[in-house]
C-alpha cells in the first residue's frame, strides 16, 4: 500500500485543506515542522524510522497494509519477533516494547492512533513479557582506578587533551555520551546545541537539555590536575583555542588542529572501548568479550558506583527521576546498609 504524499514522510505540518495559503501561514507551517521534528531526539526519531521500515516490509512480504492500524497484525508482528520462524535472531523483550513504541509514534505522526491496550497487543505482549523476560544486560562500571589507567595511554597532543577532556568529564558529571558531544562554549552558540558550559573557581557549571528536560550539573575540580576533569577541560579549550561553539569537535589528521565540525556521540563510545583495551582492563578476559563489557554508559554507571555520598546526590547528578533508577546503575554497593530487620527490632 502506498502512502499518500501527506502521509508518506512522519510528523508532517500541513494546513488544513479549507484554508488556503499565502506567505505568511506558509512560513508558519515550515516554522511548525521545524518545532515538530524537535519533538524527540535525532537518534530517537532515526530508530523510530527504522521500526516503521521495518514493520511495513514484513507487511509486504505478508500481504498485509500496514494502514490503518490494525491491532490483530500488530500482534502477530510481535509475536513474530518473539519467535521467528525464519533466519533472524528473536529480539528481546526491551526492544520489542521499543519496536511497539516507535510504531505508536508513526500512526500518530499520520493522523492515526493505536491502541495499546486492546486485548490482540495487551496480552501478546504480556505473554512476551512473562515467558522472555530477563535481567537486564548491563555495561560493566569504569571504576576510579580505571579511569585514571585509561587516560593515562592518551597521548599529549592536542585530541589527546580532547579525549582525555572527554573521558573525565563524563566520568565526573555522570554523562551521557550525547550530552558530552552536545555542550557549546556559551549559550546558544549554535543551533544543534544540547547545553552549554561555565567555568568558575570551584568548577564547572553545565546547563544540560537532555531526554528528560533541562538539568544542571556541577562538575567539582579535582584532587589533582591529573585527574581533574575542570583542569582537563580547560587545557583542551586553551590549545584548542576554542571560545564559542561547539567545546568537542575533531581534529586534523595529524591530531595537531581543531576543526570547527562537532563529534559525533558515537565518538565516545569508540574512546571509551579503545582506551579500556589499551589500559588492559579486565585483561584475563578474551578481547571479544572485553569490548562487550564497556560503553560509553559505562562512565554514567562508574559514577553511580563509585562516589561515595548520599544517593540523593548521586541520582541528582544522573538526572534520574528516581532512586531505583539510580540502583540500576550502581554496580557495587553495601545493599545491608540500612538493615531494616534490626529496625523493626528483631
Amino acid at each position: 500500500m502506498s502512502l499518500p504524499p501527506e502521509q508518506d514522510k512522519a510528523g508532517a505540518i500541513a494546513l488544513p485543506a479549507e484554508v488556503p495559503g499565502s506567505g505568511a501561514l506558509d512560513r508558519l507551517v515550515e516554522t511548525a515542522r521545524t518545532y515538530a521534528a524537535q519533538a524527540a531526539s535525532e537518534n530517537t526519531l532515526k530508530a523510530y524510522a527504522k521500526d516503521w521500515a521495518h514493520f511495513a516490509r514484513w507487511c509486504r512480504m505478508t500481504g498485509a497494509d500496514p494502514l490503518p492500524p490494525s491491532p490483530e497484525l500488530i500482534g502477530l508482528y510481535m509475536a513474530d519477533l518473539a519467535a521467528p520462524a525464519g533466519p533472524s535472531p528473536a529480539l528481546s523483550v526491551s526492544s520489542i516494547e521499543r519496536r511497539l513504541s516507535g510504531l505508536s509514534w508513526n500512526y500518530t505522526q499520520r493522523g492515526f492512533s493505536l491502541d495499546r491496550r486492546d486485548r490482540h497487543i495487551s496480552s501478546v505482549l504480556a505473554g512476551i513479557r512473562r515467558k522472555h523476560a530477563r535481567p537486564p544486560v548491563q555495561k560493566e562500571a569504569i571504576l576510579p582506578e580505571d579511569i585514571l589507567a585509561m587516560v593515562a595511554t592518551l597521548p599529549h597532543d592536542l585530541r589527546g587533551l580532547r579525549d582525555r577532556a572527554i573521558l573525565l568529564l563524563g566520568y565526573a558529571g555522570g554523562l551521557r555520551r550525547s550530552e558530552i558531544v552536545c555542550l557549546d562554549v556559551h549559550k546558544d552558540d549554535t543551533p544543534d546545541s544540547g547545553g552549554w558550559i561555565e567555568i568558575v573557581e570551584k568548577g564547572a557549571l553545565l546547563v544540560l537539555n537532555a531526554k528528560t528536560g533541562w538539568r544542571e550539573v556541577e562538575v567539582g575540580r579535582g584532587s589533582s590536575e591529573q585527574s581533574c576533569p575542570v583542569h582537563a577541560l580547560e587545557q583542551w579549550l586553551h590549545f584548542a583555542r576554542i571560545d564559542f561553539g561547539p567545546v568537542f569537535v575533531r581534529t586534523s589528521r595529524d591530531g595537531k588542529r581543531a576543526l570547527e565540525a562537532r563529534l559525533n556521540d558515537r565518538h565516545v563510545a569508540r574512546l571509551v572501548k579503545k582506551t579500556v583495551m589499551d589500559a588492559g582492563i579486565r585483561g584475563e578476559l578474551p578481547e571479544r568479550e572485553r569490548l562487550a563489557l564497556f560503553s560509553g554508559h559505562s562512565l554514567r554507571a562508574g559514577l553511580a558506583s563509585s562516589a561515595e555520598v548520599d544517593e540523593r546526590y548521586v541520582q541528582k547528578q544522573l538526572g534520574h527521576a528516581s532512586a531505583e533508577m539510580t540502583r540500576r546503575y550502581q554496580r557495587r554497593r553495601d545493599r545491608f546498609r540500612v538493615n531494616l530487620t534490626k529496625a523493626a527490632g528483631l
